[in-house]
């Protein structure tokens, strides 16, 4: 099932000094249940791609469909809420908040009940690999493979429909960066969301269902290993 739809997006950056187009008549629809990997070179436009799907801004030109509904016209505060989860290369874990916290922290902040929320994350904990021992620990306490899986279970913990991920393996090494491709893959099918990774790493693009190759803010390649990730020239 569609639940996320770029028609004919194109975003503009205007300055003082100059104006680039980083998006440019892109279209493509997403699907529950799937892992994508969004690839390309620094500026080919797939972090403002990204940026346009969380609703942190409206396209220029064209729409940003969450279902049939136009980001432009929606509470996009809500939509990140509610229905898109985030995942940044940075984590952005509270520092002074535990594992738990960090991932009850939505919840509650949402009305939830503490005990409630409790319970939803600590089973999300759990099914990332982060057990019981780690629950309590600050992220300085962890491991970078650990920081992530948290972040991956807050964003599980809020029950949203997309995952969004920016570069997540980014600062990993080669075994933890495996283990959480192949989590986020497990989760598509598992939790029926729509994860849709932006990465530089092709590791991330060879075990996704589909790869989109972006190019001068265009899509210019896509679908189901028409062409394999390991011949993806960046």
């Amino acid at each position: 099932m569609d639940v996320l739809t770029i028609n004919d997006v194109s975003y503009t950056y205007k300055s003082k000094y100059q104006t680039v187009k980083a998006l440019d008549g892109v279209s493509y629809s997403f699907e529950t249940g799937r892992f994508y990997a969004v690839v390309g070179r620094s500026g080919s436009g797939k972090t403002t791609l990204l940026s346009l799907m969380a609703g942190l801004d409206t396209p220029t030109e064209g729409a940003v469909l969450f279902g049939e509904k136009n980001t432009a016209s929606i509470n996009r505060d809500n939509l990140r809420l509610e229905h898109v989860s985030v995942i940044y290369q940075s984590l952005n874990l509270f520092p002074l908040l535990t594992a738990m916290e960090n991932v009850t922290f939505p919840l509650e902040y949402k009305g939830m009940s503490k005990s409630r929320a409790k319970k939803i994350a600590a089973s999300k904990l759990e099914s990332v690999g982060i057990g019981k021992t780690m629950h309590n620990r600050l992220p300085a306490m962890l491991s970078g493979g650990e920081q992530q899986r948290v972040a991956i279970a807050r964003a599980l913990a809020t029950k949203t429909e997309i995952i969004l991920a920016d570069e997540p393996t980014g600062n990993l090494d080669t075994e933890n960066s495996q283990n959480i491709i192949q989590l986020l893959k497990n989760l598509a099918v598992t939790e029926n969301v729509c994860v849709i990774v932006v990465t530089h790493d092709m590791a991330v693009a060879d075990r996704a269902d589909i790869v989109l190759r972006m190019s001068d803010g265009k899509i210019v390649l896509g679908e189901y290993g028409k062409e394999p990730a390991s011949e993806i020239k960046l």
